[in-house]
């Protein structure tokens, strides 16, 4: 490719509203075009990278057994009736009308599709386990569209099922999944990729993994261990407390007049707030009824446990006068609201606690939950925090860190070929909903975040398994007959050897060229200059700065080979 016939424009500066270094960078190269909120066009550098990325992903995918397939983008709303997800999945779901009238959805997510295709053509069990992908567009009104690729509305990805007669089938084959995304995130140069332990969200399924890349800008947050090596997404890592039991006190009511905080009644009262009942209000979206989750002082809610725990969406609360609740003062004894009352793990084992008495400037002290309510279950809804215990090893090593999912992988159960009636015939003749898998990544995500990983103040420093081009072949004074020559004969040979190259031939300054060139973040830059040629020489670099050397012109797509395949297997 000849940068004169490039369809490219690069920035000096970025967009205002570009507000993550791969976006200002991929923006500023001329990697995206800016259409709509969460809806870009990529230019030729990037299709070839997201396609390299697709091909890895590709050849992993095969190497466990998988077939490509391709589902539909546009389906029928009657699919997703089926799983029960047309309703309970909201706006973030595009839906129309075709000119018949009938509703139909764009595709977020294949799972429906992935039973629909094998449903009734897989009858015995003879013919499992499977697994098929595909790799295709999807749209998603993402109300937090941001960070050009990173957060999109419209993308590719890669999505697989695989379909299992055994929950020990299912898992051995997760472990395959899980290994060949190890292979997929190193080869692409995404290397410094944790796993962790996720929520399953609108997806379903009892186990799930994300895969993140940790950086700074990461919307998700992870809760990791350095001792044992455990890690957890925050929204489903487990609060493991240790409580100082104490000594029971008889219950007591206090005046506590303008104490409706933790703070102001750690104050009044020189009760640490390890020994508080707080009380946060939520309630059930589709039905309005009033949540109470009492927790222990210190601690926050993590509401995704709570989504989970009540099987339904909740909100804050609107506390109305009506509804017996007394805000500021809330407490589990003498409560009259209407309300569901979930007691958090934190508050198991404390025999002396401070709550609210349920009435306007009191508290109750002494409260023992077991003598003062009775026997109640105890759940864990609470926040993961920044020095807290280690669920698995148990010490307190806790750290709090940001990530970008790149990839998830779900254990489904059979959440969609039960509510589908996909069945098969097992080995007793008897019908049995087949238990599934189901395994994502974001194709341009992933390469935008490998550009978050991997850049400097100039541009992206792309890894070579996925870069635009292999070499970039500048020509300075491309004006003189002698540079022109030796370039378009090198750049010839470099083709004619398999060699991914790109050759700037125009005739512009050299620092204009070399700042383009620092924007494209090819991993290898030959210069082709009057000075190099009068040393009878080609100069060397690596857009990482790890190689500068000189090159004599008969060696050179040799050693340009050789570097290449060794960046490749780095």
């Amino acid at each position: 490719m000849k940068t004169s016939k490039m369809l490219l424009e690069t920035l000096r500066d970025a967009p205002s509203d570009c507000i993550i270094e791969s976006q200002k960078l991929m923006t500023r190269g001329g990697y995206m075009k800016y259409m709509h909120n969460g809806i870009y066009s990529l230019f030729a550098s990037t299709k070839r990278m997201t396609k390299k990325v697709e091909n890895i992903i590709r050849e992993e995918m095969d190497r466990i057994d998988g077939q490509e397939v391709m589902f539909p983008v546009v389906m029928p709303a009657s699919l997703w009736e089926e799983s029960g997800r047309y309703t309970s999945i909201g706006s973030e779901m595009a839906r129309f009308k075709d000119r018949s009238g009938n509703n139909m959805v764009l595709g977020m997510t294949h799972e429906e599709a992935a039973v629909h295709l094998a449903r009734n053509t897989v009858k015995s069990y003879t013919q499992f386990p499977f697994m098929i992908y595909q790799i295709q567009t999807k749209f998603r009104d993402e109300p937090r569209a941001r960070g050009g690729l990173i957060r999109v509305r419209e993308f590719t990805m890669k999505d697989a099922y695989s379909f299992h007669t055994s929950q020990e089938d299912l898992e051995k084959y997760y472990e395959r999944c899980y290994e060949a995304y190890e292979r997929i995130f190193k080869r692409a140069g995404a290397k410094n990729v944790v796993a962790v332990k996720s929520d399953s969200g609108m997806m379903g399924g009892s186990i799930s993994h994300e895969f993140m890349l940790l950086a700074d800008i990461g919307e998700d947050t992870l809760a990791i261990c350095p001792e044992c090596g455990y890690k957890a997404n925050m929204e489903a890592a487990e609060l493991k407390t240790i409580n100082e039991p104490g000594e029971k006190e008889e219950l007591k009511k206090i005046h506590t007049p303008d104490t409706k905080t933790i703070d102001d009644l750690y104050k009044f009262t020189n009760i640490p707030e390890t020994r508080m009942c707080k009380a946060v209000v939520y309630q059930k979206n589709l039905t309005d009824e009033y949540v109470i989750v009492f927790i222990r002082g210190d601690l926050d809610v993590n509401e995704t446990k709570l989504r989970n725990y009540l099987g339904e969406e909740v909100h804050a609360a609107l506390i109305t006068e009506e509804s017996g609740i007394v805000a500021g003062f809330i407490g589990a004894v003498n409560l009259k609201a209407k309300a569901q009352v979930i007691y958090d793990a934190s508050l198991k084992g404390i025999e002396s606690l401070v709550c609210g008495a349920n009435e306007v400037d009191y508290h109750y002290v002494g409260l023992n939950i077991q003598r003062d309510v009775g026997d109640v279950e105890y759940v864990d809804v609470a926040k993961i925090y920044e020095g807290a215990l280690c669920p698995c090893c148990g010490k307190k090593t806790i750290g709090i860190s940001n990530g970008i999912e790149i990839g998830n992988i779900f254990q489904l159960g059979t959440k969609y070929t039960k509510s589908m009636d996909m069945t098969y015939l097992d080995k007793n003749g008897e019908e049995q909903n087949p238990i599934m898998g189901c395994y994502g990544i974001g194709v341009g995500r992933l390469a935008a975040s490998v550009c978050e990983a991997h850049h400097d103040e100039y541009g992206p420093i792309w890894p070579m398994a996925i870069a635009p081009w292999q070499v970039h072949l500048c020509a300075v004074r491309s004006d003189d007959e002698a540079v022109r020559t030796a370039a378009e004969k090198l750049y010839n040979d470099l083709q004619a050897a398999g060699v991914e190259v790109i050759y700037d031939d125009r005739n512009v300054r050299a620092g204009v060229m070399f700042s383009d060139a620092d924007l494209l973040g090819v991993p290898l830059r030959v210069v082709v200059s009057p000075r190099n040629l009068e040393e009878g020489v080609f100069e060397l670099s690596s857009r990482d700065k790890s190689i500068s050397e000189k090159l004599v012109p008969e060696n050179a797509v040799a050693r340009l080979r050789e570097l290449i395949e060794q960046m490749i297997n780095k």
